[in-house]
């Protein structure tokens, strides 16, 4: 395995294990006292770190980067031979991305142009590239949230913003037609055309063939480890006969030649939190632990979040299987998985005339807080000239903001907690542990099984997944 998996792995186990390192809360009021354990941040597939992640993500673009104006989101999905390629060829995947990004701006300057809007426009969008599918499967797609309009750059003042009318289905089928025809152009350029030889097109395939093996199979839904290595994963539910199940379909909905795009949802220029909502969901973790379960065999069962158009309402792994698929999801290093375009994007010369200022920090929310300062005790002048606040929010605000609940609230007094000390040392982990009477070892770890076979892998999976786009 490539060190950026294994290390995601290894720091998942030790994500909230109170012996790896704890931080104290203490209630100065009545003397009570909480432990806290550490995360592993990883980014991969932790349902804890990527559910902070989602909400510290959605709550930063409300309040600091998405403008007050109307937003839709479009969605782009992929052949699957071009998923097992954006799974680890960044620059592809880049390309790829700037294809749809420019597709989306040029449908939204036709229809600004249909409603008289003359000189220069701009358009801006934040797009979460996804890897992950609701069966836990490898699955590369983008959610792109875009202004559903444009802003004048004319204004002497400050930029003014016109919105525009919604897309009906001749413009996302437009858009759809131009995605296509571009990405199959830079895959020409690129030199991925159907007579391209395999090791020149598959090079992760020669360079890390364990990885390659895992996103073959876990694009195309197959076991890649079990004793049903090479076949399809279990599905279970009431299942149907594939002939009777009708063609989705839609309004805003389009696909030509495997690329799909879909533009139906939007939120309206005041709805803050209903967008808030939106950007949680596309930033969401790809596994939920409410969903996850043991069957009585030993397998994995993971519960579907909508149900399958053939009846599909779980899948079934096998415990080393399932490993394979979350080691898939890890995406590689220096890999950005939010990206910003048009006015929104970093050093786009209109951002700091158009994004929201941001809410002011909440009491108690300042660094000098955790020490038993108060911020508004402070003189005026040293509070204007104290520096902006901090990208990321405080874990209690977080948890405040998604779920209403106050974390920081002492449950015997109702009084105030503070953090005052963060334990790394483990023989003083170890007796605070052993005193309240906790677990002060972390579960063993089992002993890595010897590597299996690579051409076992190759002949159950069948033939190379990088083929034409056509295909």
């Amino acid at each position: 395995m490539p060190r950026f998996v294994e290390r995601e792995l290894r720091e998942f186990l030790d994500c909230g294990i109170p012996a790896h390192g704890v931080l104290r809360v203490h209630c100065d009021a009545c003397g009570e006292d909480r432990l806290v354990a550490f995360s592993c941040k990883a980014r991969g597939f932790c349902p804890s770190c990527g559910g902070r992640r989602m909400a510290d993500t959605a709550a930063h673009l409300v309040d600091r980067v998405l403008p007050a104006a109307p937003v839709r989101q479009w969605v782009l999905s992929l052949p699957f031979a071009l998923r097992y390629l954006l799974a680890y060829d960044a620059g592809l995947l880049g390309a790829v991305l700037r294809t749809f990004v420019h597709a989306v701006f040029a449908s939204t300057r036709r229809r600004a142009s249909l409603q008289q809007v003359k000189g220069p426009t701009r358009c801006g969008a934040v797009t979460f590239v996804q890897r992950f599918g609701g069966a836990v499967n490898l699955n590369v797609h983008f959610h792109t949230l875009a202004l559903d309009g444009v802003y004048d750059d004319c204004s002497p003042n400050a930029p003014r913003f016109q919105a525009v009318p919604p897309p009906d289905d001749a413009d996302v089928a437009r858009v759809t037609r131009r995605v296509a025809r571009s990405i199959r152009r830079l895959l020409e350029r690129r030199g991925l055309g159907p007579d391209t030889p395999a090791e020149e097109a598959d090079p992760l395939s020669r360079d890390e063939p364990v990885l390659a093996a895992l996103y073959s199979a876990s694009v195309r839904g197959r076991m890649v480890e079990g004793p049903g290595s090479g076949t399809r994963v279990t599905r279970l539910g009431d299942r149907i006969d594939a002939e009777d199940v009708a063609l989705p379909g839609g309004r805003r909905c389009a696909a030509v030649g495997g690329v799909s795009v879909h533009a139906n949802v939007a939120v309206a220029a005041r709805d803050r939190t209903r967008l808030e909502r939106l950007c949680r969901y596309v930033a969401r973790p790809p596994v939920s632990n409410e969903r996850l379960s043991l069957l009585e065999d030993g397998r994995v069962l993971y519960a579907l979040k909508n149900r399958w158009r053939d009846g599909t309402t779980h899948v079934a792994f096998d415990p080393v299987d399932f490993v394979a698929k979350l080691a898939a999801l890890v995406p590689p290093p220096r890999s950005h998985l939010v990206r910003y375009h048009g006015v929104l994007a970093p050093a786009a010369r209109l951002r700091s005339r158009i994004v929201p200022a941001g809410p002011a920090p909440a009491a108690g929310s300042h660094p000098g807080c955790a020490a038993g300062k108060s911020v508004e005790a402070r003189p005026q002048a040293r509070a204007e000239r104290r520096p902006p606040r901090p990208r990321n929010y405080s874990w209690a605000e977080l948890m405040r903001r998604v779920w209403s609940v106050d974390v920081l609230e002492c449950p015997a007094c109702r009084g105030r907690m503070r953090i005052v000390a963060a334990i790394h040392a483990p023989e003083s982990i170890r007796r605070i542990l052993v005193c309240l009477g906790l677990p002060s070892r972390a579960p063993p770890n089992a002993p890595a099984e010897p590597e299996a076979d690579l051409a076992e892998f190759d002949r159950d999976l069948g033939p190379d997944p990088v083929g034409s786009f056509a295909e």
